[in-house]
């Protein structure tokens, strides 16, 4: 097994493990997470950290609307069709379509003409296409926790998660709240952070639970200068993550 180390003094390690055939392509590799004492070891798949460019918008607004235009008008007729197919559809919130995920036991809301896209790492991951810092994104981890409140803290969990996993080494992050809630009395924690970086900041929220022996981690975020456009719709994201 190799293993790479890097922790910094005072702080958690992480570790980099391969299985024993290194040499062959089908070699598995896990992200170990060893935080203090109230965050346990928890193994993420190999870390590409799903982080999204900013990408330079199209230089007039015509252009950019044009395009966000053609989009939303191809994704209506693909919630039609859906809607007519499955009437339960009909009832998700105006401006937002549903992903529930039958075999991981978790359902969500993301606004209405982002598109799925794959990121090696994680479950599920939607985005807008013309925004690229506008996303949401389900990452799975199996645990033998029972609860989201045996790791700790909502603000030490978070803190861990932000600084180890959720924002590399070179970004600069800042918590801005964290806080526990129940539904149908399972434990949730939701969080609200900064990420900078050089070119850009963004401005995200995330929502942590443990439950069918996973422990499961939503976030969604935008640029900070469309923050104040987009912030509801994030909530909604957020507040409407749920564990089966």
């Amino acid at each position: 097994m190799a293993t790479l180390r890097g922790s910094p003094p005072g702080q958690g390690a992480i570790f980099l493990s391969a299985s024993a055939n290194v040499s062959s392509s089908s070699s598995s590799y896990k992200l170990v997470l060893r935080s203090p004492s109230f965050f346990p070891a928890q193994c993420y798949k190999r870390r590409v950290p799903f982080q999204v460019r900013a990408e330079t918008s199209p230089s007039h607004p015509q252009e950019k609307s044009g395009r966000r235009q053609v989009l939303v008008a191809g994704a209506s007729g693909a919630y039609v069709f859906l809607s007519h197919a499955n009437p339960a559809s009909s009832e998700v919130k105006k401006g937002f379509q549903t992903v529930s995920d039958q075999r991981d036991g978790y359902s969500f809301l993301y606004p209405f003409g982002w598109q799925e896209v794959t990121i090696q790492g994680q479950d599920k991951v939607y985005k807008d296409v013309i925004e690229p810092l506008e996303s949401v994104s389900v990452n799975l981890v199996t645990t033998s926790k029972q609860d989201v409140r045996d790791l700790g803290s909502p603000q030490q969990v978070a803190e861990t998660l932000i600084k180890k996993v959720l924002a590399p080494p070179s970004q600069k992050t800042k918590l801005i709240e964290a806080s526990e809630h129940d539904v149908d009395g399972k434990a949730y924690y939701t969080f609200e952070f900064i990420a900078q970086a050089p070119n850009y900041t963004r401005h995200a929220l995330g929502a942590i639970s443990i439950g069918n022996g996973k422990f499961y981690t939503l976030t969604t975020g935008a640029n900070e200068r469309r923050w104040e456009k987009m912030k509801d719709k994030l909530h909604t994201v957020i507040d409407s993550f749920k564990i089966s």
